[in-house]
């Protein structure tokens, strides 16, 4: 398995949560040195949505409108370890939450080319 999400659950409204994605070294062996790791999300009757991607090396961080000054992107390169801190949920952030890992860190999902399974967000209101 590329990458495996762990951490979805069930929340109220405005409670917090942190998903975390393991990325397997054989993932990133064929990588150079500008990939990435983003986190998307898919809900019911919805495209799937980007929403946050972090270049591994760099650090750097790039968030979706929707959910910037909420959720926070960080990685631990020792553990090759994604998390996902997601702050102030709505029921609007309820969907599958993807992790998929890129050679070029990026906001389109079409240069993804490596995901997980997903884990699932619900949030009540």
């Amino acid at each position: 398995v590329p990458l495996l999400e762990t951490g979805g659950g069930l929340v109220q409204a405005g409670e917090s949560l942190r998903l975390s994605c393991a990325v397997s070294e054989v993932t990133f062996s064929s990588y150079g040195e500008g990939y990435g790791v983003g986190w998307f999300r898919l809900a019911p009757g919805k495209d799937r949505e980007f929403v946050g991607c972090i270049s591994w090396i760099i650090g750097d961080t790039w968030y979706a409108d929707s959910v910037k000054g909420r959720f926070t992107i960080s990685r631990d390169t020792a553990k090759n370890t994604l998390y996902l801190q997601m702050n102030r949920l709505t029921p609007e952030d309820t969907a599958v939450y993807y992790c998929a890992a890129s050679p070029i860190v990026s906001k389109n999902v079409q240069r993804y080319d490596a995901w997980g399974q997903g884990t699932q967000v619900t949030v009540s209101s």
